[in-house]
């Protein structure tokens, strides 16, 4: 992903307080276990992950995502965290 991606996703997400820690959790669970065992030792999404979701999404790896795709998503993944507590149901 370009850098000007990056920069406009934050920007995005700091200008929408309510998705801060949507974007947080979602981010943190993209992080592959044991990420500071293996180079670059920072907590970023596997290579072949981000190349996965790109080619589901987009059709290729080298498309940049559109930054209100990631924002609908955010949206998406909230609303159905707070649906799925308030239903009082849990799983197993």
């Amino acid at each position: 992903m370009s850098a000007r991606t990056y920069v406009g996703l934050l920007l995005a997400i700091i200008a929408r307080p309510w998705l801060w820690v949507t974007a947080v959790r979602q981010g943190w669970r993209m992080v592959p276990n044991r990420w500071w065992t293996r180079a670059p030792f920072l907590p970023v999404p596997a290579k072949a992950y981000v190349r996965f979701r790109l080619v589901t999404q987009y059709g290729t790896a080298e498309h940049d995502p559109y930054i209100y795709d990631v924002i609908d998503y955010l949206e998406w993944s909230r609303d159905w965290h707070s649906t799925n507590r308030s239903s009082g149901r849990r799983r197993g």
